[in-house]
Order: C-alpha cells, then structure tokens, then sequence
C-alpha cells in the first residue's frame, strides 16, 4: 500500500482551507484518510500552517511521500532541515538552536522583501 500525505481541501466555496492528511494514495482527495496531521490556510496573510511535527517525522520515516505541495509546505516549516540537523548527529539542544537560528534568518529576509516590494509600489 503506497501512502501518500497530501492536502484534502475543507471550507467554503472560494474560501478553501486545507488539512494536511496521510492517506492511500489510491483513496480519493477529500476521501477517507490514516490520520490529519496538520492544517494549512492560504487565504490568511500570511498563510497559516500548523503541523504536528512527531506525526510528520514518524510517517515519513516509515516510507510515506510527501506530494509536491505538501513537501514545499514542509520545506518552509523546517521538517526536512531538522531531519538533516539530526542525520549529521547533533544534539537536540543543538538541533533546536540552528531552528531557531534559521527561522529568524528566514523571517529577517521575508521582512527586507516586503519592505522592497513597499518600495518599488510606491
């Protein structure tokens, strides 16, 4: 059985909001799925995402595959550069110190892009 983990769409109409689900990957979209094991709102600016980061770890280390959406989401939230972090041996404390290091280098540079895009619409 291949599992996959994926978006299933919840919410109204022109007002989608995701649930991050592991499902088969041959159940259908908003069919039944494993377990949900994060939310993702795009219309929120910015978009909203909250994942359970356990959850996430134990299902890819058992062979599930992230879609192309899903992975990117992840990418952004850290989970692939935690996994890297905890490959190269280091410790916990360690492992959460260069998180943290990295968040704030990625909010720093989402803040220098919004302040040239003020610029450049002004």
């Amino acid at each position: 059985m291949a599992v996959k983990i994926r978006l299933s769409r919840m919410g109204k109409k022109k007002q989608p909001i995701y649930k991050i689900v592991v499902a088969d990957a041959r159940s259908p979209r908003d069919g039944k799925y494993i377990e949900a094991v994060g939310i993702y709102n795009p219309i929120k600016n910015p978009a909203i995402i909250n994942i359970k980061e356990d959850r996430i770890d134990y299902w890819l280390g058992v062979g599930a595959q992230p879609t192309d959406t899903v992975r990117s989401i992840l990418r952004g939230q850290g989970v692939f550069y935690r996994k890297e972090l905890e490959k190269k041996g280091l410790s916990n404390e360690a492992v959460n110190e260069e998180l943290a290091k990295w968040r704030q280098a990625k909010e720093a540079k989402a803040v220098t892009v919004k302040k040239k895009k003020n610029k450049k619409s002004a």
